[in-house]
């Protein structure tokens, strides 16, 4: 009985492990102009995004949201929005896609006694397969004078339709524009 304790404690651990595993984190990732020093700009504002009526304003809730969470960004980070002339002009892509996950293994643990007798017992199942949704959000900041691209961020995860609340958006891109420099700090 002593040495089944152990095993099961090994089995324990590794099932917890990979169910931490199996937790993918959003990735974030930026790219820049080596040439060009973005804390030197000062002000941004917004390129043209046309909605389905025609008009220039975004025209779903998400994408409220997502202008918010970037306008707050760069505020914070010391830029300024204008309405003309900007020095940055910033634009935002959303694309969802369907997914297929597969899990190599499935480890099921038992443990029982009857009549005095105690036995264990491990069960490695076959893979199963999870269907998911994978977003991605990519924030474009333009040399508007240039008409150039100088810096890109893009954050893609797992996307939970279920809480894409104003604060969500909000923490998504903050991960995308975590490398956006603060104004007056340099490359």
């Amino acid at each position: 009985m002593r040495t089944l304790y152990p095993m099961l404690a090994a089995v324990v651990l590794f099932a917890s492990l990979a169910g931490c595993a199996s937790q993918n984190p959003p990735r974030a990732q930026s790219q820049s102009d080596p040439d060009i020093d973005l804390a030197a700009y000062s002000t941004f504002g917004w390129q043209s995004v046309t909605g389905i009526d025609g008009s220039n304003e975004p025209l779903r809730l998400l994408d409220v949201n997502i202008r918010k969470a970037i306008h707050a960004e760069l505020t914070r980070r010391g830029y300024t929005e204008v309405a003309s002339d900007p020095e940055l002009l910033i634009a935002y892509d959303t694309e969802a896609k369907d997914k297929l996950k597969s899990s190599p293994f499935r480890v099921g643990i038992g443990l029982g006694s009857f009549g005095g007798n105690v036995g264990g017992s491990v069960n490695v199942g076959s893979p199963s397969v999870q269907s998911y949704q994978e977003g991605q959000l990519v924030i474009h900041a333009v040399d508007a004078a240039a008409n150039r691209e100088v810096w890109l961020g893009t954050l893609t995860g797992r996307v939970d339709t279920t809480t894409l609340d104003e604060a969500t958006v909000a923490r998504a891109v903050a991960l995308a524009m975590q490398d956006f420099p603060r104004k007056g700090t340099g490359p």
